[in-house]
């Protein structure tokens, strides 16, 4: 009886210990966001590209919509993020990331290569990272 409660507590324990490392969205992150600028290794995306698209954050989850909809988990851990594709082209996919939240703007550069957390929100010479700066549309 005292092995089955022992065990009990401990996976308890680990059980909350994973919940607080791993955050549901920040109450600043919740909601919609709209690109503002994009760049790929270093190459600024044409505004066109972003015209129509949206970014949903609500809890541990993100919507993404462009010229599909693309649906995941997300989790924040210290400026980190790992994203996971759920549904659509991303489906299966895993994103290493980091963010910042400044002045009313989200900044995420992702690692598309998927092997490990961008040092920095800089993309010149690094094909794979993806640096995009959002913020809410109410906040022209």
């Amino acid at each position: 009886m005292r092995k089955i409660v022992f065990c009990s507590l401990v996976l308890l324990t680990l059980g909350c210990s994973v919940a607080k490392r791993h955050k549901m969205v920040p109450d600043e992150l919740k909601g919609t966001w709209v690109p503002v600028s994009m760049e790929i290794g270093g190459n600024q995306l044409p505004k066109v590209a972003l015209e129509h698209q949206t970014m949903l954050l609500s809890d541990s989850s993100y919507t993404v919509t462009a010229e599909s909809v693309d649906k995941g988990i997300v989790k924040y851990h210290k400026g980190k993020m790992d994203i996971y594709g759920r549904q659509g082209v991303n489906a299966g996919k895993h994103y290493p990331a980091i963010y910042k939240y400044e002045n009313g703007q989200l900044t995420i550069c992702y690692n598309l290569a998927g092997d490990h957390y961008p040092e920095s929100f800089e993309t010149t010479g690094k094909q794979m990272y993806l640096l995009s700066v959002f913020r809410k549309p109410s906040d022209k």
